[in-house]
């Protein structure tokens, strides 16, 4: 089996599980680090030469972060694709499940029975609700159907826009304010929000800083992601 992953989490996960059938990966595929497997380019806009040059016998995509144009061409050059788009953490635990088991997996992973017993686990939490930004000029928030937001609803964090028909609206600073929230919610991916650069647009409001790769990348990441993600939450500051 040679595996090219064009989704970083997925990378981890499979570097995690299967790291010999691993060949190719993106230049943001980050974890683990030092992965000693040529690089293809960038999500978006991978180098797709350089990925039918390593002779894939199936290429990892998700539908949001790969380009549909490129999963096309892949297909059309005979290349086997597996396509994921979790939007839930149950979503996310059975997609890896059937992934990993469809490379040839002989058995469930540590880390991914790890994984489901640290989300079985997480208790109950006091709802506040939040805006949470995923980017700057313009403004975007997570909307509605995310897995991000998925995980801060089982961490207690009710999103202003989870109920938006769009994933990811783009509303205007002055309507962001106006929701008045309880809390504002700061990744650090994609857009790398920090206390000097995100907090200061809405004054008054306590703000949490979260690890990017936690709230969005489903894999081995998410053993370790209620406890951090829960403990970045409680320590909101400002306001």
């Amino acid at each position: 089996m040679r595996i090219v992953s064009l989704v970083p989490s997925l990378t981890e996960a499979v570097a995690a599980t299967l790291p010999d059938a691993l060949v190719g990966a993106t230049d943001w595929c980050t974890h683990p680090a030092g992965l000693p497997v040529a690089r293809v380019g960038g999500t978006k806009y991978p180098d797709l030469d350089r990925v039918l040059a390593l002779r894939p016998d199936v290429v990892l995509v998700n539908m949001e972060e790969n380009r549909v144009e490129d999963a096309d061409a892949l297909r059309a050059a005979g290349v086997e694709l597996f396509v994921t788009f979790p939007r839930t953490v149950d979503e996310a635990l059975t997609d890896l499940g059937a992934m990993l088991a469809a490379l040839g997996a002989p058995a469930e992973p540590g880390w991914l029975a790890e994984a489901r017993a640290a989300w079985a686990a997480v208790p109950p939490l006091p709802a506040r609700r939040a805006i949470v930004p995923v980017w700057r000029r313009p403004w975007i928030v997570l909307g509605g159907g995310t897995f991000a937001g998925d995980v801060l609803r089982r961490l207690g964090v009710d999103n202003v826009y989870g109920d938006d028909p769009d994933r990811y609206p783009r509303p205007t600073l002055a309507e962001l304010r106006e929701q008045h929230a309880d809390l504002l919610v700061l990744p650090d991916e994609p857009y790398a929000f920090t206390r000097d650069d995100g907090p200061e647009a809405f004054p008054g409001v306590p703000y949490a800083l979260l690890s990017g790769r936690h709230l969005t990348w489903y894999g081995p990441s998410l053993t370790q992601a209620p406890t951090l993600l829960a403990t970045q939450l409680a320590a909101a500051s400002g306001g």
